[in-house]
């Protein structure tokens, strides 16, 4: 793996999604639309949205990066081009790490525009810094992509890659912490969900909104 053949391999991606500009916005606009259509459903209760913001915070980037990344890769996979290009001297590594490359950027711009749009248009309450829920958001867009390029690499066609989303999407949707507070779970389902990542990213979310510091919390909501 060469950094010239990866950066290579990111250009050539982040070129190609410039001209999908529907999926450009599905990436960038679809996340904050959510948020605030959930803002918007709970304005009238006053509380609601600070306290399940948060956690929607990191849902929401997280479900539309998955989705992206792996219907994308796939279909690179199922065109050809990833038999072209395995012709030439570009490896493997640098075909995924370019390909990481170029979604970790597109989802830390997802993450921050999410971010600023739930904070300043939405009104989400913050007691923490703003960099640290910046900073979990990119995170978690950040394991969307990754568990995105991981179901790419086992479906055979684009369905067949949403229909991961029951299995490495939804148990971390539903055992998070969102519904329950997760030591409020029956004791196997607890241990479960302590081996989900997305439980940590949305902990650590509602320990930022609460002001208390992510690191250290364990931040069982």
């Amino acid at each position: 793996m060469t950094p010239v053949r990866t950066l290579a391999t990111a250009g050539r991606v982040l070129r190609q999604l410039a001209h999908d500009h529907r999926s450009v916005a599905l990436m960038l606009l679809a996340p904050s639309l959510l948020v605030g259509l959930f803002a918007w459903l709970f304005s009238d209760q006053e509380g609601v949205f600070d306290q399940f913001g948060g956690p929607i915070l990191a849902l929401f980037p997280f479900i539309v990066m998955f989705l992206i990344t792996s219907i994308t890769t796939l279909r690179e996979r199922r065109s050809g081009t990833l038999e072209r290009l395995m012709t030439t001297p570009l490896g493997k590594g640098d075909f995924i790490a370019g390909y990481a490359l170029a979604f970790g950027l597109m989802s830390i711009l997802q993450a921050l525009i999410t971010v600023t749009f739930a904070v300043w248009v939405c009104g989400l309450t913050v007691d923490g810094e703003i960099w640290q829920l910046g900073l979990v958001a990119v995170v978690d867009a950040l394991l969307g992509t990754a568990l995105g390029l991981l179901a790419s690499a086992f479906a055979r066609t684009e369905f067949q890659a949403v229909q991961f989303m029951p299995l490495l999407v939804f148990p971390q949707i539903i055992l998070g912490g969102l519904f329950m507070p997760r030591d409020q779970m029956p004791r196997v389902l607890e241990v479960i969900s302590d081996w989900l990542p997305l439980s940590y990213a949305i902990d650590a979310i509602n320990a930022v909104t609460a002001g208390a510091d992510p690191g250290t919390s364990g931040a069982r909501c």
